[in-house]
């Protein structure tokens, strides 16, 4: 609705091979339809696959304009931690903060305590803390 971007196949494996990550880890596709278009039962399919996830690390990529509401419907996951992230423009793009944010996201669940969190906007940030600052196009502590 922000924009006219299409949904199209991911390029995360291109991006972690291409990043040359050491680490065994699987890539699965839930949805692909704009975040805005996310409903209550979408979010609900998504808490699903993360409990039944053999994981206890896990990257969620969602839209930058309904992750917070994403992350917060995953709070009442246990043992596990799961960090979202996103982009304010497609990867494709030269000017792409995806690959970035997906870097951050990649150490972020490697190194923090069970939980949910977004990495976004080159900081981590938790459900309740964060706000989407759309005229500066970043992620921001909520005041």
């Amino acid at each position: 609705a922000l924009s006219k971007y299409e949904i199209g196949e991911s390029n995360i494996l291109d991006i972690l091979k291409d990043a040359r990550v050491n680490f065994e880890h699987e890539i699965s596709s839930l949805l692909k339809k704009d975040s805005l278009d996310m409903t209550k039962q979408d979010r609900s399919i998504i808490l699903k696959a993360v409990e039944k996830a053999p994981y206890e690390r896990i990257i969620i990529t969602d839209g930058t304009d309904t992750m917070i509401k994403t992350a917060k419907v995953l709070l009442c996951v246990k043992n596990k931690t799961i960090v979202l992230t996103g982009a304010m423009e497609p990867a494709k793009f030269k000017s792409s903060d995806a690959i970035f944010n997906l870097g951050s996201a990649v150490a972020a669940v490697q190194t923090l305590p069970y939980g949910v969190y977004l990495a976004i906007s080159g900081r981590i940030f938790t459900p309740d803390n964060v706000i989407k600052n759309r005229i500066l196009k970043l992620f921001e502590k909520k005041m």
